[in-house]
């Protein structure tokens, strides 16, 4: 705590009080000095220390707050305002393309009104669960243009099922070109305990399904032997490991992974660029497939 010291009567005159009163802050000056005591005593704040009050230095004290002060608001800090939350981006509308022929008697161009359906169904599924892909149905359609002709020509009943199950050759070294693999289902799939075969519309390994099944038509079940299911799980595992569609050397990649063959991207990429035009590929877009 600060202490006061008694001051002399030698060292306390009139003078000084004059003297002292220049250098004191008004309304620091006592009652008793202003009614001409012999002494003065000047203020000392708790917080001077003791050398300043030996030096007999003028402490200054905070000046009471006028009312126009008191009226002034106090300055707030600025706080960062938060950035607007972006609204979700809605989903695209499938673009519009040229209306096809139904019927494969008719023209090579033409998808089952079916098909047609299992394909856009899936690329809606995918544009909300897998944005970034951006699938087209007509590379799905291409992929089952090759693999199946569609359902061998839209072999199915409304819902996607097919009228009769399609299954690929047994997958024992036999046929020239294809692969030995050894059954990875039980025959639960495609029947064979023994050695695995493509199943259905869009010709899926039985492993790769058990991977990327799908249901499709929403009834609960995912079987590849309905068109809904097949072209939902198409879509998927061409979408996988961060597949951008858009861009071509991703959707070669991707494609590749179906089937590991150029001959096969080109015949792919070749319909869907048909199914986009409504122009028929020409032969030499379509190289032959080993």
């Amino acid at each position: 705590m600060g202490r006061h010291r008694k001051a002399s009567t030698s060292k306390v005159r009139r003078n000084s009080v004059i003297a002292l009163a220049g250098l004191v802050p008004a309304g620091l000056v006592t009652a008793a000095t202003s009614a001409g005591a012999t002494e003065y005593i000047p203020f000392v704040s708790a917080k001077t220390s003791p050398a300043a009050q030996e030096s007999n230095s003028v402490v200054e004290t905070p000046q009471p707050i006028t009312q126009d002060q008191q009226a002034q608001p106090v300055a707030q800090a600025e706080l960062p305002v938060p950035a607007p939350v972006p609204a979700p981006a809605p989903v695209p509308d499938i673009p519009p393309t040229p209306e096809l022929p139904t019927n494969l008697a008719v023209s090579p161009i033409a998808i089952p009104v079916v098909n047609v359906a299992a394909y856009k169904n899936a690329e809606r599924i995918l544009a909300q669960q897998q944005p970034g892909c951006g699938i087209s149905w007509t590379v799905i359609a291409g992929i089952g243009r090759v693999e199946s002709t569609h359902a061998n020509n839209g072999k199915v009943d409304d819902s996607g099922e097919l009228h009769e199950p399609i299954l690929g050759p047994v997958l024992n070294g036999t046929l020239a070109g294809n692969q030995v693999i050894r059954d990875t289902d039980g025959g639960a799939l495609d029947g064979d305990t023994q050695y695995d075969r493509a199943v259905g519309p869009m010709q899926f390994l039985p492993s790769t399904w058990n991977l990327y099944h799908a249901d499709g038509n929403g009834d609960g079940v995912s079987d590849p032997q309905n068109l809904y299911d097949a072209a939902l799980a198409t879509g998927m595992y061409l979408c996988d490991d961060g597949t951008n569609m858009r861009d071509l050397g991703s959707t070669t990649r991707a494609i590749l992974r179906y089937n590991n063959s150029m001959a096969y991207v080109a015949n792919v990429l070749a319909w869907s660029a048909g199914y986009a035009t409504g122009i028929v590929p020409t032969s030499d877009q379509l190289p032959r497939i080993h």
